[in-house]
């Protein structure tokens, strides 16, 4: 190859260097329209003349360089549409120039050259764009498999502190600004392939324009990563609104499928994303094992409930002190437990009560008062409402009576 980046005359020695300097011309116009590499044209234009000028296919040591040029290109990130208009507009200038250069000595040979020019151009195109689109695809996967790798390694708080921050900085993370992690579970499976990661990850950068975010999937669940929009004590709607945005986009996206979103509360760090999951997770199975209706979850709003959770050998004994003589009712605890359940949502109304179980308000009142004569706890009453709230409330957290309690050792793990 020459030193006029690898462009050369079909059949001709080093000492041709008119037509040599031909091709680069036009290469250097073509790289100049279409705003593309000039070295993408490197055996193009040769075999383009190759095939002008005797009317050959290209052979497939040729088309192995164009592939490697479509590889290239998509691994420099140049756009698939640029790279194609690049070899196009070096083939009309090429073409244009051609009856200057080459004696057409009838109509029949332009003709014949003119259909071995284009399925030469046909033939690169193909082959070009095909490797460009394989290529692209590698890099996506590779990048997906390095996003899944960070966010997973993010998430579990990863020692190596030093080494994620490298990590993170192609993907535009500042560790040290503060962060929090929403999950978006869908009701029903996640399926392979499914486009709501994208979608999530362009709708946040697009409302809130900051390109500090991450988005992946992890055990069934969309994870993500968003910069902290206020500090942790800014008021409650700053944070919760990030959840709802991401419930409405995902709704939005696609309409017949639920979604149940939980926020984690914003911290500094990489530790403070790992903190900020665990929160969002544990928001996520409080509010299914108390039955909460609620699409959107806010890790602040269960923090009563963690306190709950976390010493559970004193809710253990308060369920069996208050809510265990249930299980003599006919019919067992569970009736009982959910009116008391509907009972104080509704703001102790034994109306609305009724309304929510879709019972008679007769129903609830006889056993509200079943449940007064059973535990002598009375719900009417402030002070034993109270104890009978929280004892119904660990019990839906411990999943009483459907499981037995723990007991010994293992209730006060």
């Amino acid at each position: 190859m020459s030193e006029s980046g690898g462009l050369r005359w079909p059949g001709s020695g080093a000492g041709n260097s008119a037509d040599e300097a031909w091709l680069t011309a036009i290469a250097q116009a073509a790289a100049g329209d279409s705003q593309a590499p000039l070295e993408l044209l490197v055996e193009y234009l040769s075999l383009l003349a190759d095939a002008a000028i005797s009317g050959r296919r290209p052979r497939e040591h040729e088309l192995a360089i164009v592939r490697e040029l479509g590889r290239r290109a998509a691994e420099q990130g140049i756009p698939a549409g640029r790279v194609v208009d690049l070899y196009l507009s070096a083939a009309w200038r090429m073409w244009r120039d051609l009856p200057d250069v080459v004696p057409y000595r009838d109509r029949d040979t332009v003709r014949a050259s003119a259909q071995a020019v284009l399925h030469a151009v046909g033939e690169a195109i193909a082959v070009l764009v095909d490797s460009y689109q394989v290529a692209t695809q590698h890099l996506i996967r590779q990048e997906e498999a390095l996003r899944r790798e960070l966010v997973d390694d993010l998430l579990r708080g990863d020692p190596d502190v030093s080494r994620i921050v490298e990590r993170a900085e192609p993907f535009g993370l500042d560790l040290g600004r503060p962060h929090q992690v929403v999950l978006a579970r869908p009701a029903d499976e996640l399926p392979e392939g499914d486009t709501s990661v994208n979608m999530l990850e362009l709708f946040i950068l697009d409302r809130f324009g900051d390109r500090e975010v991450l988005v992946a999937t992890k055990e069934g669940l969309l994870v993500v990563l968003v910069p902290a929009i206020a500090p942790s004590t800014a008021p409650r709607t700053v944070n919760q609104d990030v959840g709802t945005l991401i419930h409405d986009a995902l709704i939005r996206h696609r309409s017949g499928r639920e979604w149940r979103v939980s926020t984690g509360r914003p911290y500094p760090g990489a530790y403070g994303i790992a903190r900020s999951y665990e929160e969002a997770r544990e928001a996520l199975t409080l509010s299914d094992r108390l039955r909460l209706d609620a699409a959107v979850v806010d890790a602040r709003d269960m923090l009563v409930y963690r306190v709950l959770v976390r010493d559970q050998a004193a809710i253990v004994d308060l369920i069996q002190a208050v809510l265990t003589p249930l299980t003599l009712a006919r019919g067992g605890a569970e009736p009982l437990l959910l009116t008391l359940e509907a009972y104080f949502e509704a703001g102790e109304v034994a109306t609305d009560a009724a309304r929510r179980l879709n019972v008679s308000v007769r129903t609830v009142t006889y056993r509200l008062t079943k449940v007064k004569e059973l535990t002598g706890h009375d719900p009417g009453d402030s002070a034993q409402r109270f104890i009978l709230h929280i004892a119904v409330l660990g019990a839906r957290l411990l999943e009483w009576p459907a499981r037995e309690l723990p007991h010994g050792a293992e209730a006060r793990a």
